[in-house]
């Protein structure tokens, strides 16, 4: 187990399925290793490139939406208990880690600042973070939440765990635009 991936990311531990958590943890470590990102970096580059003066770092950003995706998840429990629309807890948590993981193949840094890089104005992170979780063996419902939870999965039928996601992670990104 990747101790900065876990020290980074700590919600990973929530995912109980220890092979889903091993692999989500996987897919990070080949992400950081893609280009030498350090714990320093990783914690100060914005989470988004799309609005200007950004304040919220990337990694709070994948964190705070995690969360989000399993408060929601809660509160419908508690008010809709047994009406409520089954979500797999694991799957939620793995994707809401795991939708953003790309961004470290889109990004770089370029004389301090954080910027696209050339395989990112190629390849946006939706697709990079699909590419990465396929290859350490996530499931198809996992990379559902990653593949639709930008632009790119507008118009397709989320899963109910891709909604929650969804919304979670454009409230972060709304209240910063």
């Amino acid at each position: 187990m990747s101790e900065l991936v876990t020290r980074l990311l700590p919600e990973i531990k929530d995912i109980r399925d220890t092979e889903l958590r091993d692999n989500v943890i996987a897919c990070w470590q080949e992400a950081i290793d893609f280009r030498g990102w350090t714990e320093e970096l990783l914690r100060s580059i914005p989470f988004t490139l799309l609005a200007d003066n950004v304040n919220i770092p990337f990694i709070d950003h994948v964190r705070a939406v995690c969360r989000m995706c399993v408060a929601c998840d809660e509160v419908l429990t508690e008010v809709h208990g047994e009406n409520k629309t089954p979500i797999n807890r694991d799957y939620l948590i793995a994707g809401a880690m795991l939708a953003d993981v790309g961004k470290l193949l889109e990004f770089e840094i370029i004389d301090g600042a954080a910027m696209k890089s050339d395989y990112g104005k190629h390849i946006r992170h939706p697709f990079s973070g699909v590419g990465l979780a396929f290859k350490h063996g996530l499931p198809s419902e996992v990379m559902h939440i990653i593949a639709t939870h930008s632009k790119e999965g507008a118009g397709e039928k989320r899963l109910p765990e891709s909604i929650v996601f969804h919304h979670a992670d454009f409230i972060d990104f709304e209240l910063v635009k």
